[in-house]
Parts: structure tokens; sequence; C-alpha cells
């Protein structure tokens, strides 16, 4: 899987580049689709044609909640964040993820940006977050722990099993998934590949990864998935440009 991303990735880059205008609408369609599924796996009922209303031309949906609206909006801006960051090869820190965090809690002012100063339960898991009190310095060895893993492991591993410790941290009071997904699609990015919709119809696969990671610290699950989502976005593209030139 990992020779096959590297090769969709060479191809992409030997193509001729799409406009601006037409990567700005490719832009815009996956931070809809994106924001519908982040925010739909955890918990948001807005519908993804109610996000594309909210977040295209500023239309309320009458009968869901504001926080709802808020978040889709939240999510949207610091998508647009990790886009600059990405562009700027901004590295990975305490400060990074909690900015990120900000925009995504942007309906919660007392809690964005900061760490939880309470217990939390991840409702139907098997892992328990650790004590609130612990939460800065398993922050803190993450990013650390994290610089290693890249020049150590293979990339796509490296950030899966970023993902799942950062998840299983849960340092937030609230947000850690859509801020934890944000933080993946920040570092492949990075990498020169393309963001990854992790959709709500596969959220019992990806539930699954975070039980099989708290039970044999296993990354496979997440790792596959990501790569799978990875090829597929690779192959759309290059299908989008052939598409054109053709």
């Amino acid at each position: 899987m990992n020779d096959r991303i590297t090769e969709l990735k060479n191809r992409l880059n030997s193509l001729r580049p799409l406009s601006s205008g037409e990567l700005q609408r490719l832009r815009e369609e996956f931070i809809i689709n994106n924001t519908y599924n982040s925010n739909a796996i955890e918990g948001s009922t807005l519908t993804l044609r109610e996000t594309a209303l909210i977040l295209g031309e500023g239309v309320t949906i009458a009968e869901k909640p504001l926080k709802e609206h808020l978040e889709a909006i939240g999510h949207k801006d610091a998508f647009e964040y990790v886009t600059q960051l990405a562009d700027t090869k901004t590295e990975l820190s305490e400060r990074v993820i909690k900015e990120i965090h900000s925009l995504v809690l942007m309906n919660d002012r007392e809690n964005r940006g900061v760490y939880r100063n309470v217990p939390v339960m991840i409702m139907g898991a098997e892992h328990t977050p650790p004590q609130p009190y612990l939460v800065p310095k398993l922050m803190e060895q993450l990013v650390i722990d994290y610089n290693e893993m890249l020049s150590e492991k293979n990339f796509i591993e490296a950030v899966s099993e970023f993902h799942l410790r950062f998840e299983g941290i849960h340092p937030f009071i609230d947000g850690n998934g859509r801020t934890g997904r944000l933080i993946l699609n920040l570092e492949l990015m990075k990498a020169g590949l393309l963001p990854v919709n992790i959709k709500f119809a596969d959220r019992m696969k990806y539930y699954g990864a975070f039980d099989e990671y708290a039970s044999s610290q296993s990354c496979t699950a997440l790792t596959e998935m990501i790569a799978k989502y990875e090829c597929a976005e690779l192959e759309r593209y290059i299908a989008i440009i052939e598409g054109n030139a053709g």
C-alpha cells in the first residue's frame, strides 16, 4: 500500500496542475464533505446538504441547534487554518494543536485551546483517558515521540499512531475527535499528500481501530484505513486532471 501511495503521488505530481479556480472548487467541496463527516462522527445531526448550505451560503437551518451551526463554521475555519500551516510546513507543536482546537471549539470560549481539568470517559470505548493532571506531560511527550516516529517508522504508520495516542489522551474537554482528524490532515498535506475524509459511514471501523490499539498497541487497522483513503483520494485527483486534459 505504501508503494502504491508513492506511485500515485509521483504520478499526480507529473501531471499538469489544475487551475487555481479548479483547485479552489475541489477544496471547497472537500471542506464541506469533511466537515459533515467529522462532525457527524461526533454526533452532529446536520445533513450533508444542510452543512453545504451553512458553509456555502450562510443559511441558518431553523430546526437545528445553533451549536451545530457553530461547529460546522468552526471546523471550516480550522481546516482553512490547517491548510495555511501545511503550506508553510509548520512543525507540529502543542501551540499549534491548541490553536487548531481553539477554532474547532469556537462555541465554547472558556475551554478553547485549554487542556481539560476534569476526568472524562469515552462512551463505549475500551480505554479510559488519563487523569487531567497527567495531560500536559503526556501531550509534551507525544509531540517529542512523534518527531522520533517520523524518522523511525513509515509515514502513514507514524501519523496513525499519533492520532491513536492523541485521542487516547483526550486532552480537551470537547472537540478531540475533530481536532485529531484535522491534525492528521495537516501532517498528510505537509508530506505532499492529500487530506483524507474519514466517513461517518465508516465510523464503526474507525472506532474498531481505537479498540485494537487499546488492547494490543497495534496501529495496523488505522494505518490501513488511512492508506486506503489516501490512495482513493489520489486516484480521484488523477482522474479529474486526466479527464480535464482529455
